[in-house]
């Protein structure tokens, strides 16, 4: 399985195939419009901005599973995201990315990567408070941590790295910009 073989859903319900993204780099992302890393949403447009016409697509996932901090329907979260935020890349409908009904393309990125810690920074050992308290296990299992975490898919569709949310997104932009 790649990840051209995943189909998503779109904020009007149709399908979306990730075979359309086809030959270009992806960063998909799961988000929260409440959470304390919401405001990446600025530097994820602004990367989107300087990169899209060089084949980079961003593909935002909402998800409520951290902290019920996604609240609203898909069309107030992509209202709220384009209002304050002004995202202008794709914004599918709202997911869940760990559990039973985890959605098959989000399975696959847990399985498929290794979760790297969230480092030492004061924010960093906060989440490893946070994360322990929902999987005693957690740093032993690629599942999705919390909003924000990241996926760099190459234009081959091979995974090409993992970001939690507490890396620097002037980290995330570098491996952008490299894998370009």
């Amino acid at each position: 399985m790649c990840i051209y073989d995943f189909q998503v859903k779109a904020q009007d319900g149709s399908q979306v195939s990730l075979s359309d993204y086809k030959g270009k780099l992806l960063l998909i992302v799961n988000t929260a419009t409440g959470c304390g890393f919401t405001p990446q949403y600025d530097e994820l447009q602004e990367l989107y901005d300087a990169c899209h016409e060089q084949g980079l697509e961003i593909l935002d996932f909402p998800c409520n599973q951290f902290g019920q901090q996604a609240p609203g329907d898909d069309e107030q979260i992509h209202a709220f995201c384009t209002g304050r935020f002004g995202i202008t890349f794709p914004q599918f409908a709202k997911i869940d990315v760990l559990g039973e009904n985890a959605i098959p393309l989000y399975k696959w990125l847990s399985e498929n990567s290794k979760f790297e810690g969230f480092g030492m920074s004061p924010m960093g050992l906060a989440m490893n408070g946070i994360a322990k308290k929902m999987d005693k296990e957690y740093k032993k299992n690629g599942n999705v941590k919390w909003n924000f975490t990241k996926f760099l898919i190459s234009r081959e569709g091979e995974l090409l790295a993992r970001f939690e949310p507490t890396v620097a997104m002037k980290t995330v932009m570098e491996k952008v910009k490299a894998a370009l």
